[in-house]
């Protein structure tokens, strides 16, 4: 897959970074976690709200899948340009 047609995941959604260099024995650890993706997370919102209305009964589950991505794309592209204004 080339770079141009890589997918924008958004990129982490809930990262984690955490260093410590105040061990008394001197030695100083780092830990991090890049979490799940932005788009995954949106993509799992989305589809709870499919779940909760009558949208889940009507598709098969590819199909809310591939919606619930798709509205986690746009929401991606929203956000780089700044999405409506809000009032």
């Amino acid at each position: 897959m080339s770079d141009a047609s890589k997918i924008d995941d958004g990129g982490a959604a809930f990262p984690f970074e955490y260093d410590d260099n105040s061990a008394p024995s001197g030695i100083s650890y780092r830990l991090s976690h890049s979490g799940m993706t932005l788009r995954d997370y949106f993509a799992a919102a989305a589809l709870t709200g499919f779940t909760a209305g009558t949208f889940w009964a009507e598709v098969d589950n590819d199909e809310a899948a591939k919606a619930a991505y798709a509205v986690a794309d746009a929401m991606i592209a929203a956000s780089k340009t700044g999405g409506p204004e809000h009032g």
